[in-house]
């Protein structure tokens, strides 16, 4: 096979320096080929030097800067581009021989300062590369009025993957466990050797191997700002990372080592093992805006580079908001959605990552002027990139400008958050009136939202709680936010939670409230995890971890938000709940349909696959406003080679205050039931890991007390 390097890179044929054909991404070309995907930006290695290339229309000179520590104030080398030789159209590329993988640098570009035109260009400003695979170091106080972000670390990313490949696990059999990489293992109750690490998240993954999910989604990890980007001492930390500096670069303040650049060996090891478990990787990505901020920011990037292209602004140079966070993204103008593909391609092939969850995503939709259209570029490209066809691609569809595309985002391929989905869930067993009919909605995997557009049930994330707003336990204990710590006199975090306390603000030793709580925290999950649809469970969730009323822990880097290892064992009898109800899910297609239950049944002569009744047993009246709700589930007929029966599953929901007798409908009444789950019983009667619980009466009364759930499954004969 001959190849012609030019035709994979204009210009500078000093980009395949070294490179051999086998590093070159060429499908089928041998087998023993490791696929990597080389980025046409940023530092670039070869055998003989480092080319480095950057994007810019506007700038009128460009130089690299270079370092010998991480700390330097000032570059030891400055070498300039000459726009002759070193400049294609708007690519700016220069090879310095002799340079390798640690080299420390920044970017420098001259270039106007006319910010009505958009221009923000600051010739002593020092420019992270768009493009840099590794951050070291912190911001550097700016006392002479410059800006001194971190080095950008040349990085080779060659690593031995000992022939891993993307898991590729159905979305349909996935149960997605959201944490904190930092916040996971930082308190000293973890018990780990590197705390609040990569490495401590491997010496974890036994217990979520126990736990049973499938899937862990990574709070952001591509790096952000640990102190304010001025290097002053900051009166809140940025601990959730939701403020990007660098899309291609893990966190460096999660990595165990001291080097520049170990954590991009820290974060492969980590996917590996994760990988060897049978744990898929997806990361929370923020392509909505960075940390730069608005025009009273500082540069250090992006505006230093290209202002006009990457932000959207307004005719009069000011920037357009729809992150909340002073500035917006430009995705869909085309140099940043080139930028969005290849930082989601270096991921996944440099990575190994399973997917993505993309924070407010709804301003991917927004064109260059912010306006909502159909069929966005950077969306549609998103959902077709071939290179990306084998990962989870899960949106939260909306913003913070009021766009609200929940049940509309995108195309066939994107999953989304389904907001809806928790408040349903939320209000219905608060005991709201005239909610009923949102949980059979909910529980059936939300068609009114998805089956229109044509997609399936595990096109929606189902969740109670996320990252954003209550704990699972503080959804339970708190009537209100209190977010006092933050230092935003409590006007921070969303006023509409739709929590209740039972009685008493937070912590309490009334034993009655307490049970109510715990009953509550195992209805709200018990639902979750037998709805159609994906789950979505949050760290902590399954063993009452609580941040204090907090419901917006962005800056609390402390106990608030970390995990506290000594609620697993004191909670031992909540953790044993969750994870029988995931392997049942696991074990059990009928609630984890791929496609919409529609009332008839699976087979000629069979029960349909879903009926709805009152607690009389007879056919639920949908207009009248009951907090009582029972759902029969017919077996999903077992696979032509499958040993196993499905089961039938009967579902008895009550959210009312007092208790009340249910009966079996009619069609149930010919079924050997065995109880599975009552959420009003003391554990470990709470629920039957082997389905071999008491035999409900076929004819008589079943009682059903005051805000509980049962579950009766049945093993299916044909």
């Amino acid at each position: 096979m001959t190849i012609d390097l030019n035709q994979w890179y204009p210009g500078d044929a000093s980009f395949f320096a070294g490179r051999s054909s086998e590093s070159l991404p060429m499908f089928g070309h041998s087998t023993s080929l490791k696929f990597t995907h080389p980025l046409p930006y940023g530092a670039i290695c070869h055998d003989d030097g480092v080319q480095f290339v950057v994007v810019s229309r506007s700038a009128t000179a460009m130089r690299v800067l270079t370092y010998d520590g991480v700390n330097d104030r000032e570059p030891s080398e400055i070498i300039d581009f000459d726009p002759q030789l070193n400049r294609w159209g708007d690519i700016w590329s220069i090879f310095v021989p002799g340079m390798g993988p640690g080299q420390l640098y920044h970017f420098q570009a001259d270039g106007p300062f006319d910010p009505g035109q958009g221009h923000r260009f600051n010739p002593t400003a020092r420019l992270i590369d768009p493009y840099a695979k590794a951050l070291a170091g912190q911001f550097l106080p700016a006392d002479d009025g410059i800006v001194r972000p971190p080095k950008c670390v040349v990085i080779d990313c060659d690593f031995d993957w000992e022939g891993d490949r993307h898991l590729r696990r159905e979305l349909s059999e996935t149960v997605i466990y959201e944490l904190h990489v930092r916040g996971f293992t930082k308190s000293s109750s973890s018990g780990v050797a590197q705390p609040g690490t990569y490495l401590g998240l491997i010496e974890k993954i036994p217990y979520l191997q126990s736990l049973g999910v499938t899937a862990v989604e990574l709070m952001p990890v591509h790096e952000f700002p640990m102190c304010d980007c001025l290097g002053q001492k900051p009166e809140r930390v940025n601990y959730w990372g939701y403020d990007p500096i660098a899309f291609f670069a893990p966190h460096r303040g999660y990595a165990a080592g001291a080097d520049p650049g170990c954590q991009v060996r820290e974060f492969q090891e980590m996917v590996l093992a994760f990988h060897k478990a049978g744990i898929e990787v997806i990361l929370d990505v923020v392509f909505n805006h960075t940390a730069e901020g608005n025009h009273e920011g500082p540069t250090f990037g992006f505006k230093g580079l290209e202002n006009r292209v990457y932000y959207m602004l307004n005719p009069d140079g000011s920037y357009k908001n729809y992150s909340g966070c002073g500035n917006t993204l430009n995705g869909n103008h085309p140099i940043v959605r080139e930028l969005i593909f290849h930082c989601l391609r270096h991921w996944v092939h440099n990575y190994h990552v399973d997917g993505f969850r993309f924070d407010l995503a709804s301003i991917l939709s927004r064109d260059r002027e912010g306006h909502l259209v159909p069929n966005p570029p950077v969306v549609e490209s998103i959902s077709e990139d071939p290179l990306l066809a084998d990962t989870k691609i899960i949106a939260e569809a909306w913003d913070a400008a009021g766009a609200y595309q929940v049940g509309t985002f995108g195309q066939l391929r994107w999953a989304e958050w389904n907001g809806r989905y928790r408040d349903d869930l939320r209000q219905y067993w608060r005991g709201d009136p005239g909610q009923t009919g949102a949980l059979a909605t909910r529980l059936a995997g939300s068609s009114d939202l998805y089956q229109p557009g044509g997609r399936r049930p595990y096109h929606s994330i189902n969740f109670i709680t996320s990252h954003d707003g209550f704990t699972l336990n503080d959804l339970v204990s708190y009537n209100h936010k209190h977010n006092e710590a933050n230092g935003e006199d409590d006007h921070d975090g969303d006023n509409s939670n739709f929590s209740y306390n039972y009685g008493a603000e937070g912590p309490t030793r009334n034993k009655a409230i307490e049970q109510i709580r715990v009953r509550q925290i195992k209805n709200l999950m018990a639902s979750l995890l037998l709805s159609q649809g994906a789950p979505m469970i949050v760290a902590g969730d399954e063993c009452r971890r609580t941040q204090r009323g907090n419901n917006n822990a962005y800056c609390q880097d402390n106990a608030i938000s970390w995990f506290d290892w000594q609620l697993v064992k004191r909670n031992e009898h909540l953790r044993r709940f969750c994870q029988t109800l995931i392997a049942f899910r696991k074990a059990e297609p009928t609630i984890r349909q791929t496609n919409f239950l529609s009332g008839r049944p699976h087979r000629p002569g069979g029960l349909p696959d879903v009926s709805w009744f009152n607690a009389a047993g007879e056919p639920v009246d949908w207009d009248q406003n009951d907090s009582s709700l029972t759902c029969l589930l017919a077996a999903v007929p077992r696979e032509p080679n499958s040993e196993r029966n499905n089961s039938h599953i009967l579902l008895m929901c009550h959210s009312g205050v007092a208790p009340r007798e249910f009966r079996l409908p009619a069609l149930a009444r010919r079924i050997v039931w065995r109880t599975f789950i009552n959420t009003s019983a003391e554990p470990p009667y709470d629920i039957y890991p082997d389905l071999d619980g008491p035999k409900p009466p076929a004819d008589g009364p079943v009682q059903v007390d005051a805000r509980s759930l049962l579950c009766f499954v049945a093993t299916d004969t044909w």
